[in-house]
């Protein structure tokens, strides 16, 4: 066993909706990782992705030095040596990989935040939006029942479009009904996809202005990518995300983990 794998670091990012486990080595770099949907025992679920975690990155819980914990359920997380916030830990996860001044956004299964950082990872201001699905991947789930096509087949179809079509409403109760008659009108599926798509950035866009490097994590990104490039035509920034947008926030964690 090599010394990178004898000692280790995890991040353990508990959402609302999914739960997400790093493994870092000595060097940062990550050798094991999990996702699970959260379900109703976040303590259970994050055992079984540790255990996973592990199995990857070919080690063992007796070599874990540090362990922190993030996200919603960060407190519901036992083997965890300690918390930070999600705000925290995206910053670090996402300066991690974009060493500059950029600003985050993540869009998540119930939330999104901004985040923006100096050149020195320190952050100078953030913004996150909890009070509505509007935006978040909730919304995008009700309006892929609303539409009667899986989740999964979303990115494709607003690829695919070719007129889009624009909501008017931000709320996820008054865009259901809008869909409706968007459908009662004959508009095509795949333009009222990429029409939902839009309504999602225009929200995380009206949080914040945008400046410097623009980095995009988050499940939903990770799951529906067309939305990077969304945003970059209609910013006209340059916009990237990490290999794994999903697990920003748990490798952040595994970073004060290594800190700490």
């Amino acid at each position: 066993m090599s010394d990178n794998i004898k000692s280790i670091y995890v991040g353990v990012d508990v959402g609302a909706s999914r739960t997400k486990v790093v493994v870092l080595n000595p060097d940062k770099v990550m050798i094991g990782h999990a996702i699970r949907k959260s379900g109703t025992d976040f303590q259970q679920t994050a055992d079984i992705c540790l255990l996973s975690a592990l199995e990857m990155a070919g080690s063992s819980e007796d070599n874990i030095k540090s362990v922190i914990s993030t996200g919603y359920g960060r407190k519901n997380v036992s083997f965890s040596n300690g918390t930070k916030t999600e705000i925290g830990c995206h910053a670090k996860g996402a300066f991690h990989y974009f060493p500059m001044a950029i600003t985050v956004l993540d869009i998540g299964g119930q939330d999104n935040k901004v985040i923006r950082l100096d050149d020195h990872g320190r952050r100078l201001n953030f913004k996150m939006n909890r009070k509505c699905a509007a935006g978040t991947g909730a919304f995008l789930e009700e309006m892929s029942l609303r539409l009667d096509i899986p989740l999964e087949d979303m990115d494709a179809l607003a690829r695919g479009s070719t007129s889009t079509v624009e909501l008017g409403s931000f709320c996820t109760v008054f865009s259901a009904t809008e869909v409706l008659e968007k459908i009662r009108q004959g508009k095509k599926v795949p333009d009222i996809v990429k029409g939902l798509f839009l309504s999602v950035i225009k929200r995380v866009l009206e949080m914040e202005i945008l400046s410097g490097k623009v980095v995009m994590t988050g499940g939903v990104v990770a799951h529906n990518p067309y939305l990077v490039q969304m945003v970059r035509d209609i910013s006209g920034m340059d916009v990237s995300t990490p290999e794994y947008p999903q697990l920003a926030g748990a490798v952040g964690a595994a970073l004060f983990a290594m800190e700490d």
